[in-house]
């Protein structure tokens, strides 16, 4: 019997109906887990809808012996992502995992991106996760007990033609660091994953994806979907006591990636510091050995500003 299983918790999985949302849920369902199976069945690009989806993987997880219910819900509204957490209340009395991976991607890039591909993505990565966090929320409180995972991506790094969706991604870290400090005390961990696999959503025009989107090729198997599950499983799960942290995983390999500031340079005298002065000491400002990793917005704050701090004393 696995050691870290899910008996009596509740969880919801958005975006549930195919690929890493699947395999996350078949992976919950099988550990225990009653499951919430959340997908709209839209396209990749975020039109239109079919039930099917996640009506199958439902299927498939009380076919195994396991609990689950199919949900369409459209999350990227706030009363679709309210409904999505009231199925599992409803039907299960609780919630206690909420894993927000619906997404949606429309590849386009500078200069021919425009407002509403950017819109489009927000709605779904960003106000998605948004929602269905939001209407869990009061449920972890009552109970002291909650483990939301967001969805980022290494796609915040950046294509030419995938401004949308790597904005979309590098905001859903921001958001569960402020979750993270709005839990306090609380037993409520807010994480990231960045999952690295294939599926539809990797199916992009972008130069360079197509030596990655080879099924054909040796070792393409390694892109399975379900090689990320159990690092989601980890950050569902009660022993996980990390949050606000990002986590790569997929191809075998796991990882931590983290936003770190370095030292710096701290000129002698900052109140006379020229443009050429920055650019001749941009070796320094950049150089990242003995950086640190900020835990929140005033540790940050704190620790930039700790050079002035006698000044602020005596003032």
């Amino acid at each position: 019997m696995p050691k870290y299983v899910f008996d009596d918790r509740v969880a919801v999985v958005t975006g549930a109906g195919r690929g890493i949302g699947r395999a996350y849920a078949l992976l919950l369902g099988e550990l225990g887990a009653k499951v919430v199976v959340n997908d709209l069945g839209g396209s990749m690009e975020g039109f239109g809808s079919d039930a099917g989806p996640a009506a199958a993987v439902a299927a498939e997880i009380n076919d195994a012996g396991g609990t689950a219910l199919a949900d369409t819900s459209d999350i990227s509204t706030a009363d679709g992502g309210r409904r999505a957490v009231e199925a599992a209340v409803d039907a299960f009395g609780r919630v206690d995992v909420v894993v927000n991976n619906a997404g949606n991607v429309r590849f386009a890039g500078l200069p021919d991106v425009d407002a509403t591909n950017i819109e489009s993505h927000l709605a779904v990565h960003v106000l998605g996760a948004f929602h269905t966090t939001r209407a869990a929320w009061p449920h972890m409180l009552e109970r002291n007990y909650g483990r939301i995972v967001l969805t980022g991506s290494i796609g915040m790094f950046g294509l030419p033609d995938n401004l949308g969706y790597a904005t979309a991604k590098a905001a859903v870290i921001g958001m569960a660091r402020s979750m993270t400090v709005s839990a306090g005390e609380h037993d409520i961990k807010v994480n990231v994953i960045a999952p690295n696999a294939m599926t539809r959503m990797a199916g992009g025009p972008s130069e360079g994806m197509d030596a990655l989107r080879g099924r054909d090729r040796p070792g393409a198997g390694a892109l399975d979907p379900a090689l990320v599950a159990p690092m989601v499983a980890y950050l569902a799960h009660e022993v996980c006591d990390v949050s606000g942290e990002v986590f790569l995983a997929g191809a075998g390999r796991f990882a931590h990636l983290f936003v770190g500031v370095t030292e710096g340079w701290l000129p002698a005298d900052p109140l006379d510091v020229t443009v050429e002065d920055v650019v001749g000491h941009l070796d320094r400002i950049k150089d990242h050995s003995g950086y640190h990793v900020p835990g929140n917005l005033m540790e940050c704050v704190g620790r930039y500003m700790a050079h002035r701090q006698g000044e602020e004393e005596k003032a």
